[in-house]
């Protein structure tokens, strides 16, 4: 003992803390502790212990009000300090608060400093503090890091004793109120709640010191400011990872860009480390297991911007440090061997199996530290909601593997809504009554338990969390059961009213967005409701303009519905569709006159004369409802046929009225007309005259028939009459005296008998269709006026050629007349010209048909007042004389073009321009004709232009046009035209 009594003071201290431990099991709780204690203290060092669960058995926050000291969950007080006592006596106390129960209790702890131990009877249970009514004073409070909510989180609740004398209103102040991060607290003025709004990062605000104020209507405060301190309960939610740096002396000189290579950066395991460019810092993105990669060597590189590397490429080593993750486990089976002295086995190799027996040493634990699930509200009794799990690590398939679940508390806990399976984990649903309108979240304090959920079984508790997921049952209702609305008479596209509605469901969803619907009342289709979609209003339009006259108040019933289908909920009935009455005033407006109907038709006589009077268009006031003070103007009048009344709108014809004129479309005529009230308001209609047909058009036939032998021995007359079908054929045909000795009508009779008089131009040909025989010379004028007629290249060099001819002959003839006082006659004498006259046609007998024509007309080109030929003659060889037919009608010779003494030409020859003047105008036609010929089959007979070869040219005249006297050279007898193919016939047979 002497020996102890000389031993260091330390182990004294320890032997009198140990004392104390054991005198502390002995205290009663919630009472004033006294502890025995050494004057100095050093830091972390054990005080003492107390019992706090029989304080306060469900203490979620324990504090002290000493900061020299602290205390641990299970009591344990520590100094956080060196510290010595003096004086040699300090108290505080230990606080301990229920956040649930919003009960708090107080410990008071007394150290005295040497002294003897004195031991404490226990006290009664009877003698233990009461709970007392909450004082003002401050309250320990701890906020959980990353909380899942649900926001606003009840953190802690304040209270003043003057409230009992007192109308008191609560206040803070403070980090997380009017301080960074704002709006993170705030307080019930009235029950003094503090609330939390969101989640908080303890890496980023690990305290928030406060000051709540408690105050009456007037300003007193009966109580001064009571300090308050949140602590932030750290949340393992940051993973370690590894840094490190390099840099290079050149950074002094240059601007430098690191760079790192090797595994974990581009070589595997890819992208674990990374370097900033710029500083140098290097990262690792992930944790790494040692039993993988021991070490990491790579390099890192220092470059400026134009790729120069004032440095060697620097080696880096990064080498990982164990962490004892791994359990150690047997790699081999153990034998055992049983030799002599001297070596001798005299067994074989003993396998020898230790197996190790499992204890319930490893408790259960939930999988996921935090669940969430979703089920729909409404939901029927027994549907799944999700299943939990949990992990033992003890050996399977074995009672300390056998897990039992159970739901040990339900948040709010009233009404029971879901039960779980105590073998399976799956959680079901318990009741009908899940209304996400009235709770949308439910958490649930889960159990789960070893050796078959007996007690003695260990177990770990986790929290799920339940979301209900919303559904359409709660149908959407109109703030008011009537609306009241005006809008003046005429207004469209105006907005008149907007109708607001309330939806229980999940805003800014298809369950509470608003679909409005016009129910009655919106029958002519003036009005159109549709939703906006920012405030789910319905909003009310004018489309189609309100007449006052006609109606002055409409009365609309609107419904409303959602965009989603209503789900009805068990064992409730489907709503009915919400509706509300609205009630719209048209307001009266001076408004202009109306043209109603828009277009009004009269009907009126075909040929109804000039200054005839016919009922105009009229318009009316809607206000006075009468056309009084109107004036009329014609805005359409395309062949001025009428003058208008300006008074009353009647007309007046100023023409006669034709049915048959262009400007009437389907019988009707129409006038646009303006009627203006005196304040220049208009309006504007149609007066459609509908003209009655009358028969005062002839029926017209074409004057020109074509009759070809060949083909058939009639032609078909296809009369036309301007008049109406009731007006029109059949028509009956008759012939005057002279013509009915040749030719003879079919008969039919006109409904009408209105009658004309033709006379027609019968051509009979010898062609086989119509087309071939020629034309008059009129229809050939009025085809040659055609503004459509397109030359070809060969007309144009026709026309080009025959009109140098045509100069030529007419300077010719110009300077014969200036030299000669006696007109040129064409000698008799034929021999040796360039048309030889004959007085024999062979072959003579064989000629069996003549297509060669009296002639009707003759003229003569020594004439001066005879006019020269137009297009489409063409000459041929008769027994006496050259004729020219002109299309079955007058024809003529050169004969007659010399004339009966009209002088003596020289002998046995026609001058050539007396020649050149006939044919000229043969020849255009020539010309003509090559131009309609798409296959140019006349190309080859136009005229050619020679000098003259002098008298008594053995050549002769050449050309197609000249006298051939040869028999053979009769190839351009294929060219010649219809009328000419007999004679080609006969030239051949010769």
């Amino acid at each position: 003992m002497a020996a102890a009594s000389a031993a260091p003071g330390g182990l004294f201290c320890r032997q009198l803390l140990f004392s104390l431990l054991v005198l502390i099991l002995f205290c009663d709780a919630c009472r004033k502790i006294s502890l025995q204690v050494p004057s100095h203290l050093q830091a972390e060092t054990l005080v003492g212990k107390v019992n706090v669960k029989e304080c306060l058995r469900s203490a979620s926050l324990i504090r002290s009000s000493d900061p020299d000291f602290r205390v641990l969950e299970d009591g344990s007080v520590y100094t956080t300090h060196d510290l010595v006592l003096s004086p040699p006596r300090k108290s505080f106390s230990i606080f301990l608060s229920d956040s649930q129960q919003q009960e708090q209790r107080e410990m008071e702890i007394v150290l005295e400093a040497g002294g003897k131990k004195v031991l404490r009877k226990r006290h009664t249970k009877n003698a233990a503090l009461k709970r007392s009514k909450r004082r003002w004073a401050p309250i320990p409070c701890s906020l959980m890091e990353n909380s899942l909510g649900p926001f606003p989180q009840h953190v802690q609740q304040v209270q003043s004793d003057a409230a009992q004398n007192y109308t008191i209103f609560y206040s803070i102040s403070g980090p997380g109120v009017d301080k960074e991060p704002f709006n993170l607290f705030f307080i019930n003025k009235d029950t003094g709640d503090i609330f939390c709004t969101r989640s908080i990062d303890r890496e980023q605000y690990q305290e928030f010191p406060l000051y709540a104020y408690a105050t009456t209507a007037d300003g007193y405060a009966p109580e001064y400011p009571l300090p308050l301190l949140f602590k932030v309960e750290d949340d393992n939610d940051n993973a370690p990872y590894f840094e490190n740096k390099v840099q290079s002396d050149a950074a002094q000189n240059y601007t430098i860009f690191y760079s790192i290579s090797g595994p974990g950066v581009d070589k595997e395991p890819f992208n674990l480390f990374f370097i900033n460019k710029d500083t140098g810092d290097i990262f690792c993105t992930r944790s790494i297991d040692r039993e993988q990669y021991q070490e990491f060597p790579l390099y890192a590189y220092a470059t400026t911007a134009d790729g120069y590397a004032p440095e060697y490429p620097l080696p880096l080593l990064f080498k990982v440090e164990d962490d004892n993750d791994n359990a150690p486990y047997f790699e081999n089976k153990l034998y055992a061997y049983a030799t002599t002295a001297d070596g001798y086995a005299p067994e074989y190799p003993l396998p020898l199996l230790f197996k190790v027996e499992d204890d319930n040493d490893n408790a259960p634990y939930f999988e996921n530290k935090v669940t969430i699930f979703t089920v729909p509200e409404n939901c029927r009794t027994g549907t799944s909601v999700g299943k939990v799990t949990a992990i033992d690590l003890d050996e399977p398939d074995t009672l300390h593997t056998r897990l039992k679940y159970k739901i040990l508390q339900q948040i709010p806990d009233h009404p029971k809504h879901f039960s779980i399976h105590p073998d399976t984990g799956v959680i079901t649903t318990t009741s009908l009554l899940l209304d996400r309108e009235k709770c949308d979240t439910y958490q649930l304090i889960m159990e789960v338990r070893d050796m078959g959920g007996q007690h003695f079984g260990l177990f770990n508790t986790g929290t799920i969390t339940i979301s209900l997921e919303d559904e359409n049952d709660n149908s959407p209702y109109f703030t008011e059961n009537s609306y009241f609305a005006e809008v003046e008479e005429n207004r469209i596209d105006v907005e008149i009213l907007r109708m607001k509605v309330h939806d229980l469901d999940l805003p800014n969803t298809a369950h509470s967005k608003a679909v409005y619907t016009i129910l009655q009342g919106n029958e002519n289709g003036n009005f159109k409701i549709s939703t906006d979609p920012n405030t789910n209003e319905g909003v009310l339009c004018v489309v189609k303009p309100l007449n006052y006259e006609a109606i002055r108040q409409v009365t609309l019933q609107i419904g409303v519905v959602n965009e989603a289908q209503f789900s009805k909920a068990p064992n409730s009935q489907p709503p009915s569709m919400c509706t509300t009455t609205v009630t719209v005033k048209v307001k009266d407006s001076d408004e202009g006159p109306e043209c109603q109907p828009p277009v009004k038709v009269i009907q009126s006589k075909d040929g109804l004369p000039a200054g005839q009077e016919l009922l105009g268009y009229k318009a009316m006031d809607p206000e006075t409802r009468s056309g009084e003070g109107l004036r009329y103007k014609k805005l359409g009048d395309e062949d001025n046929w009428f003058e208008i009344n300006e008074n009353t709108g009647d007309l007046k014809t100023v023409k006669v009225l034709d049915r048959e004129s262009k400007f009437v479309k389907n019988d009707q005529y129409n006038v646009s007309v303006v009627a203006t009230d005196a304040g220049g308001r208009s309006c504007t209609g149609t007066l459609v005259v509908l003209l009655e047909d009358n028969n005062d058009h002839p029926p017209q036939v074409d004057k020109d028939v074509t009759i070809c032998q060949h083909a058939q021995d009639f032609a078909v007359l296809s009369p036309m009459d301007a008049d109406g079908p009731e007006n029109g054929p059949p028509f009956q045909f008759l012939l005057d005296n002279s013509a009915s000795k040749h030719w003879t009508l079919g008969s039919k009779d006109d409904r009408h008998g209105l009658a004309a008089k033709h006379v027609l131009s019968v051509r009979v040909c010898d062609c086989t269709t119509p087309s071939d025989c020629r034309m008059s010379s009129q229809v050939r004028d009025r085809d040659a006026k055609l503004p459509n007629v397109i030359l070809g290249k060969w007309a144009i060099l026709a026309m080009v050629l025959g009109s140098a001819l045509l100069l030529c002959a007419l300077f010719t003839c110009f300077c014969v007349v200036t030299k000669r006082t006696v007109k040129k006659c064409i000698p008799d004498d034929v021999a040796q010209q360039n048309l030889i006259v004959s007085n024999t046609e062979g072959p003579g007998e064989e000629v069996m048909e003549a297509n060669i024509r009296l002639p009707t007309q003759t003229s003569n080109v020594c004439d001066t007042s005879m006019s020269v030929g137009t297009l489409g003659g063409q000459g041929v060889k008769t027994q006496q004389s050259f004729e020219m037919v002109k299309g079955g009608g007058g024809h003529q010779t050169l004969d007659s073009v010399k004339g009966a003494g009209q002088g003596v030409m020289e002998a046995g020859r026609y001058t050539y321009t007396d020649w050149h003047s006939f044919t000229q105008p043969r020849l255009g036609e020539k010309v003509y004709l090559c131009g309609q010929d798409e296959e140019h089959k006349h190309s080859e007979d136009y005229v050619r232009s020679y000098n003259y070869e002098g008298k008594g040219s053995m050549a002769g005249s050449v050309g197609c046009c000249s006298d051939r006297q040869e028999e053979e050279g009769l190839e351009f007898l294929d060219h010649l035209e219809p009328k000419f193919r007999t004679l080609a016939k006969t030239c051949i047979r010769k």
